[in-house]
């Protein structure tokens, strides 16, 4: 136990974070998992509702510190492509990669 009051609130304080932490990152966990089910399952409708609803919750613990831009960059990253492997899903989850070849061949490349 802490001898200086400020070291105690802040003993505290982490104790509350951490707490709070890692409740979202099982929130974060379930979502994912759900998406997951609904892709293995071929449901396409409820796997983008599932995945918007991921989405939400990354860039939620994002700005509250809770996992790191790039963690959350890279995840979702990974569950689109998954996503995009549902036939109805493609175009939902896939515009910005088919937005990309597009771009690349309106002429030579500025160096």
């Amino acid at each position: 136990m802490p001898n200086i009051k400020s070291a105690a609130k802040r003993a505290r304080q982490a104790e509350k974070a951490r707490r709070r932490n890692r409740a979202v990152r099982t929130h974060l966990k379930h979502l994912g998992k759900a998406v997951l089910a609904a892709v293995a399952a071929g449901r396409s409708e409820d796997a983008r509702e599932a995945y918007r609803r991921y989405m939400s919750a990354l860039d939620k613990a994002v700005k509250k510190g809770v996992i790191a831009r790039n963690n959350a960059n890279r995840r979702k990253s990974r569950m689109a492509r998954r996503l995009a492997t549902l036939p109805s899903a493609a175009g939902a989850a896939g515009a910005s990669a088919s937005a990309e070849p597009a771009a690349s061949s309106s002429g030579p490349a500025a160096v």
